[in-house]
Order: structure tokens, then sequence, then C-alpha cells
């Protein structure tokens, strides 16, 4: 899928600069990919918050004691999933010392072993965060993630508190988050396969040009794991 069918299928808006943008995040991240090295379980594991009352919110700050662990929703600890880590932790990477965002998650829609769909977080940078976000219209009434996974539509918050004033719905997870980027993964027949989610400390922190960046690397992520 090219950043023009991308930019048609999400809602964004996205400029020549962005496009271009979006096509070489793509193909250096195709570069940068087979040379990320394996790390056999670190990957597999990361701090998460303790969820509030119902599970609905997270209590930022507060870590759960057990770490969030991938391998059950992976089917396993393999030499595939191994190399599948690094090479979304490395984009990630990648990407976040690129654009100097704040925060940066992967998250493919996958079954939980309790049978729910969800999208859960393969690779990210910044503060702990939740793992997984259920894809029902319950939760995606709290949860740009959970919107954006059923929706299939991109959504950018240029200016958090603005959005909130104007009665806008919003899971506050980071309250030092001002802009949020929150756009799909698509596989190529254009089914919504996951997401892709950005915050800045900053607001109106998304141009045209990192816009692209964030969608070069959705377009990538969603050839790693559809």
């Amino acid at each position: 899928m090219n950043a023009a069918r991308y930019a048609e299928l999400s809602g964004l808006s996205l400029g020549a600069a962005g496009l271009a943008a979006a096509e070489a995040t793509a193909a250096a991240l195709d570069i940068l990919a087979p040379l990320a090295p394996a790390e056999p379980l670190g990957h597999y594991r990361y701090q998460i918050p303790e969820l509030g009352e119902g599970g609905a919110c997270s209590l930022f700050g507060q870590l759960a004691e057990e770490p969030y662990d991938l391998r059950p929703i992976l089917g396993g600890q393999t030499d595939a999933n191994d190399a599948l880590l690094a090479r979304l932790n490395a984009a990630v990477e990648a990407i976040t010392g690129q654009t100097q965002v704040d925060w940066l998650g992967l998250y493919p829609a996958k079954v939980n072993p309790a049978g729910e769909k969800v999208l859960v977080k393969f690779a990210y940078r910044g503060a702990p965060s939740r793992p997984e976000f259920p894809l029902t219209p319950e939760f995606a009434a709290i949860s740009n993630n959970a919107t954006v996974g059923l929706s299939g539509k991109g959504r950018l918050i240029q200016d958090v508190a603005a959005y909130l004033k104007e009665g806008g719905e919003y899971y506050t997870c980071d309250p030092k988050v001002q802009a949020e980027l929150c756009i799909p993964l698509y596989d190529e027949a254009g089914n919504t396969i996951g997401i892709l989610d950005a915050e800045a400390f900053s607001p109106h922190y998304f141009d045209d040009e990192k816009l692209g960046v964030f969608v070069g690397l959705a377009l990538w992520t969603a050839t790693q794991v559809g």
C-alpha cells in the first residue's frame, strides 16, 4: 500500500512533504529491520500501570507488580516472534529518535487468551502504559485507540486541552500529553489490523512532515504484522 492510498483510507490530510516522508520512512525501515538484533526475552515483557476499579482506567505512575508478558498472546516464544519483536522495537527506537516524539507504540489487533479481540502493545518507547485495549464499542466511547481500531479512521488531536474543553472524549493515561496521533494499520486489502499511537507533550506537534513519518511507520509495520 502506498502513502496516498493510506491517506485516502484513513481520512488523514497529507501534503506533498508528508506523502514523501511516508514513502521514505517505509523504505528506510525496510533497510533497518534486518539489522535488528534479537533479544530472546527482553522484548516480551514490560512494565505496566495498575488498572483502576473495573479495569477501565490506568493509574498513572503506579506500576503493577507483575510485568505484561506477550508470549501467551503471541503463541509462545519462537525464533519468528523473537525476530518480529526485534524489528518492531528497532523501528520504534529509530522513529522516536528521529522525531523526538514523547511516546510511541505499535498495537496489532489480536485475540487474547480470554478470547477477547484487543489491541496489544508489541513495541513502544515512553512511560509504561496499558498493554491491551478492548476492541468493543463500549471501550471505544472512552478510548481513541479502540475507536481507531474499530473505525479504521485516523484521529489527530493537536491540542488535548482544547479538545476536552469542546466536549471530546479522551482516555487520559499521561496527564502531560498535549497532542496525540492515533492511526490505523491496514493490510493490502484495506482491512484494519491494528493501530499506531504517538503522543507529544506540546500542542500542535504533528506538522505535515512528522505526520508523514508516522504514516510511513504504520505502512511498514503492517507489512510485518499482517
